[in-house]
Parts: structure tokens; sequence; C-alpha cells
């Protein structure tokens, strides 16, 4: 039981159980009946992605500096009530039950994934 760190639309590890899509948008072009069976996530929760804003500025991050400020902004919007209190749901969760956290970036080093992870570390959860 434990929490894994995907890329939405990738195959479905084993016991990966539920598929939580932490993006902004639905994938393009895929049916929301499709949603599942195609693996992107079971339940959406654009709360736990970062705002219109900040992912323009992660997708324009070309250094360190650049990037450690989206991560920086990015902690503070997580640090609102709704997204907090989600985010120590998901960690309580995680000695229970086994589920995925994901979004569409193909490198986890250069996606708001990595910071959730951390998130969810410091928040005691456990990670696979």
């Amino acid at each position: 039981m434990a929490i894994h760190i995907v890329r939405l639309g990738s195959p479905r590890g084993p016991d990966e159980g539920l598929r939580l899509g932490t993006v902004r948008r639905p994938p393009r072009g895929v049916p929301k009946a499709e949603f599942a069976s195609r693996d992107f996530y079971d339940v959406w929760q654009p709360l736990l992605s970062p705002s219109p804003e900040l992912v323009a500025e992660a997708k324009a991050a070309e250094d360190a500096k650049a990037w450690d400020a989206f991560k920086r902004k990015f902690k503070a919007e997580m640090n609102h009530p709704a997204p907090s209190q989600l985010l120590d749901l998901l960690a309580a969760l995680s000695h229970q039950t086994s589920l995925a956290v994901g979004c569409y970036c193909e490198e986890e080093a250069h996606c708001h994934r990595s910071v959730l992870r951390e998130l969810l570390l410091a928040r005691g959860a456990q990670i696979i």
C-alpha cells in the first residue's frame, strides 16, 4: 500500500490502485468515458495541479533557477487550505490503500509531480 507517482497515459503498474489525474485539463481527443480504460486517470483532481500561470512558467523554465522559482510558487499554492487538506488525506490513505498520482509530463524531474512527491513525503506518505 502506497502512492505511485506516474505519467498519465502510461500502462498501469501492478497494485497501482486508483489513479488520480493532477492536471489542469483532461486529455485532448479522449472521450470522458475512456479516461480510465486508456490509463489516464480514474478521478480528476485539478486542485493538485499548478495554476494556469504556473503551468506556463514551468514549461518555460530552462534552468535550475527558473525551475526553483516554479517549485517555490507551486508549494505556496499547495499550502492553501483545500490542496493542503487533500495532500494530508492522500498521505494518510497511502498507509491503508494503493493509489497513484500523475501528470502528462514525460520527465518527472521537470514536472509538478516531483514537487507533489516531496510534499507527500513531508506529510509522511508511503511512496513507491
